[in-house]
């Protein structure tokens, strides 16, 4: 599937969902093919496929039961409004791998006493919650900008606020909504409290390995089964 309009791949798979659900392929009620299906239909990836999927369940065009299926849902008396052009989630921790595992690189020989300490306020706060929300996610937000602003490099801070920006959008939050738990929550902290480890004790290798790390689980954990099981 090429992309000559410029839209971004996951968005040229849920305008083609959309066709095709208006067109009566899919009527309200039924449910989607499985993401392998789909993909395998389009000539795409399933992460693009899933990210197209998450997208129209922003729109309130389908629904994701966890376990059991996407389902078209009933048309609201106004058309869906399609999402801003964000980049998916997936592009998004692919850029932060790179991005932010060389900040925190930098970070290992620049971070001032006053950086460690903003990022040790920041894991407390991330501690301070069982479960991800609204206080943590912030949290977790200043956790990296500290990082970030510790690399002592202008154009990473830049660059990490525009990436933390896209994270906080509707696509990235639903996405994650998913597959969010205790268990996971309790693995992203320790992620973090292992990045941080690194970079106070001023290894820049392991650091950098660290925060690859940890968005390379998060990667894995947006591949994985929906919850309680793979949607089929």
């Amino acid at each position: 599937m090429h992309q000559a309009d410029g839209r971004r791949l996951y968005r040229h798979i849920a305008d083609q969902l959309m066709q095709m659900i208006r067109s009566g392929d899919y009527p309200p009620g039924s449910r989607l093919p499985a993401e392998r299906d789909l993909a395998a239909e389009l000539g795409v990836s399933r992460p693009s496929v899933r990210e197209a999927l998450i997208a129209l369940e922003v729109e309130g065009v389908v629904e994701v039961r966890g376990g059991a299926g996407i389902f078209v849902l009933q048309p609201h008396s106004a058309p869906a409004t399609a999402l801003a052009p964000l980049p998916g989630p997936f592009d998004l921790i692919r850029a932060r791998w790179i991005v932010e595992s060389e900040s925190a690189c930098l970070a290992a020989t620049h971070a001032t006493p006053e950086h460690l300490a903003g990022m040790k306020r920041a894991l407390d706060d991330m501690r301070a919650s069982p479960v991800q929300n609204a206080a943590t996610l912030e949290a977790d937000q200043r956790f990296h900008l500290h990082i970030a602003e510790a690399s002592a490099n202008s154009a990473l801070v830049m660059l990490t606020r525009q990436l933390w920006d896209a994270r906080r959008g509707p696509l990235y939050l639903q996405l994650e909504s998913h597959f969010s738990s205790e268990q996971i929550w309790r693995q992203a902290v320790d992620e973090h409290a292992e990045i941080l480890d690194a970079i106070a004790t001023r290894n820049g290798r392991a650091a950098r390995a660290a925060m690859r790390q940890h968005m390379k689980s998060a990667e894995l954990r947006f591949a994985s089964s929906w919850r309680p099981g793979e949607a089929p």
